[in-house]
C-alpha cells in the first residue's frame, strides 16, 4: 500500500478529518515511506532543495567559531537532525583547526536511513574523529554544551487554521471520493501559541505545537550552555501580517515550490515557516534566556565569514567561495529570509554571532 493510501485508511478508520499535523507526520515521517524516513535523496543539486551546510563549507565553519566561545574541553555538541551529516564535519573540521573540539558530538536523528548517509559523510571527510560522534535515538538525560537544529523546527508538523465566524478553527484532511482534500473541524484554542486578532474572514495560519513542546523539552535536558536555532521564519508580527492570510505552508518537489501538500506524498517536502516568538516565549518559560536573534547573513558576517574570503589565494576558488557566500547572505537568497535565534542557560557570554546585529526587539 502506498503512503496516500495509508492516510486514506487512517482518516476512514477514525471515521473523521485528522488534523494536518497528523497528515504532516505520516507524510514525512511513516517508517520506510514518509519522506524523511524513505531512501531518496533530499539534500543538495540532486535532492529538493539545498540547504546552508550544502550551500558552502564556510557556513559550518562560522558556526564552529560561536561554538567555540562555549566549549571548554569538558562539554558536547549536540546537533538535531543533521540531514546529509555536511554540517557536523564542517563543524568538527573547523573546531579542530581552533583546537576546540567537543568531547563528544551527538546527533539525534530518528531516520536511519539518514544516519547511514551521516556516517558515510563523516568517515569519508574525518575519518581520525569518527570516535567523537555519537548516534541517539532520543534526548540525553542531561546535557552541557552546544545544541545546533538548524531547518529542524519547520519540518515539525504544525496544525493549520483558519479563521471563520469570529474564531479560529483547525484546519483537518480529509477523504471524499478518493481524495484528499481541506476540511474545517473544531474550533482551536491554545494559551501557549497566541493567535492575530481582527483578522479578515477566511485567513489562514499555523501553530506549531511541536515546536514549542521541543524547545520546552530541551530545557528540561539542558543544565548549561548555548542552543542555536537556524531557520526561516519571523517575529509575531510579521508571522501574522494581514498580506500572509494564505499561511506559510510551502512543498519542495524537485526544486520547485507548491502549497499543494496532497500531490508526491512521501516524495516531496513538507514545511512551515517558524514563529519565533512562540519559540522565544517557551524557551523563557523553560529558564533559558533569549540571548540573540538575528538575520542568518549578519550573524555569519559578525563570525567572520568575509576573513575566510580574503584568505583564499586561488583566485578560481575566491571567485567560487564569492558566488556561495553571496547565496548565504543576500536578502535576495538566505540571508534575510533565515534568522538565528539564540538561547543561553546558565552561560554568561557576549555571544560573538550578534555583535553586528541583535532584533530581539523584533520577538
Amino acid at each position: 500500500m502506498n503512503l496516500k493510501e495509508i492516510i486514506k485508511s487512517t482518516i476512514i478508520q477514525k471515521s473523521e478529518p485528522i488534523g494536518f499535523d497528523e497528515f504532516m507526520d505520516l507524510a514525512l515521517y511513516y517508517p520506510a515511506k514518509g519522506y524523511y524516513s524513505g531512501g531518496a535523496q533530499k539534500f543538495g543539486e540532486q535532492g529538493d532543495f539545498i540547504t546552508a551546510p550544502e550551500t558552502s563549507d564556510l557556513f559550518g565553519f562560522c558556526l564552529a567559531r560561536q561554538c567555540a566561545q562555549i566549549l571548554d574541553g569538558t562539554n558536547d555538541i549536540l546537533e538535531f537532525g543533521a540531514g546529509s551529516g555536511v554540517l557536523a564535519a564542517q563543524i568538527l573540521f573547523e573546531l579542530g583547526r581552533l583546537e576546540q573540539l567537543p568531547k563528544t558530538y551527538y546527533i539525534l536523528e530518528l531516520s536511519a536511513e539518514l544516519q547511514q548517509r551521516q556516517q558515510r559523510t563523516i568517515a569519508k571527510i574525518l575519518p581520525e574523529l569518527m570516535d567523537r560522534v555519537v548516534w541517539l535515538n532520543g534526548l540525553p538525560e542531561n546535557f552541557s554544551g552546544v545544541v545546533i537544529a538548524n531547518e529542524v523546527l519547520d519540518a515539525m508538523p504544525a496544525k493549520r487554521l483558519i479563521y471563520q465566524a469570529g474564531e479560529f478553527k483547525e484546519l483537518g484532511v480529509d477523504c471524499q471520493d478518493d481524495t484528499l482534500i481541506w476540511q474545517t473541524k473544531r474550533p482551536y484554542k491554545n494559551d501557549k501559541i497566541p493567535l492575530p486578532v481582527g483578522v479578515a474572514q477566511g485567513y489562514i495560519t499555523e501553530a506549531n505545537e511541536r515546536a514549542v513542546a521541543w524547545v520546552e523539552s530541551l530545557s528540561e535536558i539542558m543544565d548549561k550552555g548555548l542552543v542555536l536555532l537556524i531557520d526561516y521564519g519571523m517575529g509575531r508580527e510579521e508571522y501574522f501580517h494581514p498580506q500572509r492570510g494564505a499561511g506559510t505552508l510551502r512543498c519542495y518537489y524537485q526544486h520547485k515550490a507548491s502549497e499543494n501538500p496532497f500531490v508526491h506524498i512521501g516524495e516531496q517536502d513538507i514545511t512551515t515557516s517558524v514563529n519565533f516568538s512562540d519559540i522565544a516565549e517557551a524557551a523563557k518559560r523553560g529558564s533559558f534566556e533569549v540571548q540573540g536573534y538575528a538575520t542568518q547573513a549578519l550573524f555569519l558576517i559578525a563570525l567572520g565569514i568575509d576573513e575566510y574570503l580574503l584568505a583564499e589565494q586561488a583566485s578560481d576558488k575566491r571567485a567560487s567561495l564569492a558566488q556561495q557566500v553571496k547565496q548565504l547572505v543576500l536578502p535576495s537568497a538566505m540571508g534575510e529570509s533565515f534568522k538565528v535565534l539564540a538561547l543561553t542557560k546558565e552561560t554568561q557570554v557576549t555571544l560573538r554571532g550578534f555583535k553586528e546585529q541583535n532584533l530581539l526587539h523584533k520577538l
